[in-house]
């Protein structure tokens, strides 16, 4: 995909639902998909039903292999729902379901969800200045008040039905990498300050999107402002091609007709609860960060506990 898009305007962010599909990442295969859907005063009905569905997939108990985290990554992520801070861009809601593969694909509680992902014109908080590839603008003219560490990244914990939900926008790009969030799962710990502290990471891993969809939204505004070669799935360094399973995402437009009205998705993640993966220092998968991209030791000001969550 090359730079030439057309300019259209996009609406602000909505509350949105999910709706029906089911996507693997991290581990699980086409599975829990009511628990997916629940919401977080679903009844225990609705869990039970999920539990039945799961354990009668026969993908439940294949893992993924985590991955790197990537050159972006920044301890202390705030624990919230909205991580946008106003960032402009197509609203994105992901309702995501945390399970024990080694256990009938059962829901795990408490598991802490943490993502993050680049603004529109494919910059991270925290790394403001690093080039994303091709031609955009400034970070700093996208006239948010977003602040400049915490941005985009955050952490909800799994209900008793191993729900978590999320509302962000759709990530923009940078080169050399496709259109992607990063991903952990957290167990053990508990949240304090603000923050979620303590116990360890099962999983570390990457959600990705359709080509076709990614392709139209970044026509729209503010995507158009940022020009340049988008990487596609097939020529991504870290997507494999496997689909559902190598956690291409399920997305459902909210308007089908205006695709700047936002978009559903959901992914239920299969971990391994005695395992360790934080993705930290390790080899391939990560992707190559932009020439000037920081490296090494997060800036100072990194976000902390005490960060705003607004």
């Amino acid at each position: 995909m090359t730079g030439n898009h057309k300019d259209k305007s996009i609406t602000r962010r909505r509350a949105l639902a999910v709706t029906g599909g089911t996507v693997a990442a991290g581990g699980l295969a086409v599975a829990g998909y009511q628990a997916a859907f629940a919401d977080t005063a679903a009844t225990a009905t609705d869990a039970a039903t999920a539990s039945a569905s799961a354990s009668e997939s026969s993908g439940c108990m294949t893992l993924m292999s985590s991955v790197t985290e990537g050159p972006y990554y920044l301890d202390g992520a705030l624990v919230r729902k909205d991580i946008t801070e106003g960032k402009s861009g197509v609203p994105l809601t992901l309702r995501l379901t945390v399970v024990d593969a080694t256990d009938g694909c059962t829901p795990v509680k408490g598991a802490a969800v943490e993502i993050w992902h680049c603004d529109a014109w494919g910059y991270y908080s925290g790394y403001t200045t690093a080039n994303p590839g091709g031609s955009a603008p400034a970070e700093s003219e996208d006239g948010s008040t977003a602040n400049d560490k915490t941005y985009l990244r955050g952490y909800q914990v799994a209900n008793a039905n191993g729900v978590v939900k999320f509302e962000t926008i759709f990530p923009g790009w940078y080169t050399p990498r496709t259109c992607h969030i990063h991903l952990k799962v957290h167990t053990g710990g508990q949240k304090e300050d603000g923050t979620y502290e303590g116990g360890k990471v099962n999983y570390t891993g990457q959600l990705f999107f359709d080509d076709g969809i990614a392709e139209e939204i970044f026509t729209l505004e503010p995507y158009s402002k940022h020009s340049g070669s988008y990487t596609t799935l097939d020529n991504d360094m870290v997507y494999d091609g496997g689909g559902a399973s190598s956690g291409l995402l399920t997305l459902k437009a909210v308007h089908k007709k205006d695709p700047s009205k936002g978009y559903k998705g959901f992914l239920t993640v299969g971990i391994d609860p005695d395992a360790e993966n934080t993705g930290a220092g390790s080899g391939g998968g990560g992707g190559t960060p932009p020439s000037d991209a920081p490296t090494g030791t997060p800036p100072s000001d990194a976000p902390s506990a005490s960060s705003s969550s607004s």
